[in-house]
């Protein structure tokens, strides 16, 4: 089901027009210290919400206005969902491990969320979810917990994660693309930083 959206405007970076650089995105280690700790710490809306973060690969403006009725029927988060992109007005699909579903549910049950509600409430009256900023503060939270340097690390590394690993043990950028919504492979090419990659690599097997 396509989720709905309290707001007609496109998807907008908060930090629009400020000199950030490309996010990082997160190796496997730094997955696992943060979802250790997440869990360590017994903060079940930040570990569901990083979960799918990384699962759905989405934008912060679309992982942010998702409804419990976009990944869930009932009870059950589903193994796969879809939804409307904000900034491409594109379908997109993503897959929610068991992983995700479990802390995904857990959340829903301790907040007793139903269908229309959004699966990531704001505790601000001024948003009926978490706002981007909110949520860049999140993210600053979590890499920081694990020594990341914040600068390096944003809400944009969680959507380039997944992806970014799947393109390097597949090398499948067709697959990538959709996964990311991508409208066009040069988007992904870009997006991913893999041709100034491929290139070093290639490079470092070369024994001159």
């Amino acid at each position: 089901m396509f989720h709905r959206s309290s707001s007609n405007h496109p998807c907008v970076p908060w930090k629009k027009g400020k000199l950030m650089g490309q996010k990082l995105p997160l190796t496997m280690q730094e997955i696992w210290s943060i979802r250790i700790r997440l869990q360590g710490i017994g903060n079940g809306r930040d570990l569901a919400l990083f979960n799918l973060a990384i699962d759905s690969k989405l934008r912060a403006c679309d992982l942010l206005s998702l409804r419990v009725s976009d990944v869930a029927s009932g009870t059950e988060v589903q193994s796969k969902a879809i939804i409307r992109q904000k900034k491409t007005k594109r379908p997109v699909r993503f897959e929610i491990t068991a992983r995700t579903r479990k802390s995904v549910e857990e959340w829903m049950e301790a907040q007793d969320l139903k269908g229309s509600d959004y699966l990531f409430p704001s505790r601000l009256r001024s948003s009926p979810h978490l706002s981007l900023r909110q949520y860049a503060r999140v993210v600053e939270s979590w890499v920081s917990s694990i020594g990341l340097d914040p600068t390096g690390c944003g809400t944009h590394s969680l959507r380039r994660t997944k992806a970014t690993l799947i393109y390097r043990r597949t090398k499948n950028l067709r697959a990538v693309q959709l996964l990311l919504g991508h409208t066009n492979l040069d988007s992904t090419v870009r997006y991913l930083g893999i041709e100034i990659d491929d290139a070093l690599e290639m490079s470092e097997q070369i024994d001159v």
